[in-house]
């Protein structure tokens, strides 16, 4: 099995068009379930729409069956990134600490506001899928980072980045118009790439750690948000 290298790459499958809606597997163990997902991990396309109305009434129903899987990938993928933040802290004490803000401002990573419709109050479904999918594709470069920087775990981050990119493309299927949902270009990754490897070696890992904490957190809300449209939304033709 091979993954790709940069967390940033969404092209391994961009051309192919796939009827399955199953994204991903169940098992017990965190590890093994991503491993027997990755080699199923393909965006659904949605189909073309035509006049009869008949393709729009696919595409919902694809959305729809999506949906568990979308909920059960961005569980793996929240308690992956938590399980990271304890290795980093266990292995490097980095829990947490007075100089975080010293690179807090100048990080910008995604944060999920009640503005996104994300809550259940006032919950916007098609404006918190775009921050979603948006907030994925941001934190790829970000993972990327933490892949050159937590080297013992390289292969773990690694697995992260993959299903992190795939669940970012999925979601941005289910958007009602997928080009709102903001996708860094090349050269604002390569800019942030720069200014991320530019830090000293005594901020790298404070660095690593404020990026697995605020990646678990943004996959905490994710789950919510994804759950709920869920159990309670359908998706408008």
């Amino acid at each position: 099995m091979k993954f790709t290298q940069d967390c940033g790459c969404d092209r391994d499958r961009a051309g192919r068009r796939r009827r399955s809606p199953a994204l991903c597997s169940a098992a017990a163990a965190l590890p093994l379930l991503l491993l027997l997902l990755l080699p199923r991990a393909a965006a659904v396309p949605l189909p073309a729409a035509d006049s009869s109305g008949e393709a729009e009434l696919e595409e919902a129903a694809v959305r729809r069956a999506a949906l568990p899987d979308c909920v059960r990938l961005a569980r793996l993928l929240h308690a992956r990134a938590a399980q990271l933040q304890e290795e980093m802290c266990e292995k490097f004490t980095v829990c947490g600490n007075s100089m975080e803000m010293l690179v807090q401002n100048n990080l910008n990573l995604p944060k999920m506001t009640e503005e996104d419709g994300c809550l259940f109050a006032g919950f916007d479904e098609d404006k918190c899928l775009r921050k979603i999918s948006s907030g994925l594709y941001t934190f790829q470069t970000y993972l990327e980072y933490v892949k050159e920087t937590f080297i013992s775990e390289k292969q773990s981050v690694d697995l992260l980045c993959y299903s992190t990119e795939h669940l970012a493309r999925t979601i941005r299927q289910m958007v009602i118009n997928p080009d709102e949902v903001i996708i860094p270009d090349p050269a604002t990754q390569e800019s942030l790439r720069a200014k991320l490897k530019s830090n000293k070696n005594w901020i790298e890992k404070i660095t690593t750690h404020l990026i697995l904490r605020d990646f678990t957190s943004f996959m905490e809300k994710t789950v919510r948000a994804v759950r709920y449209l869920k159990n309670t939304r359908s998706f408008s033709v």
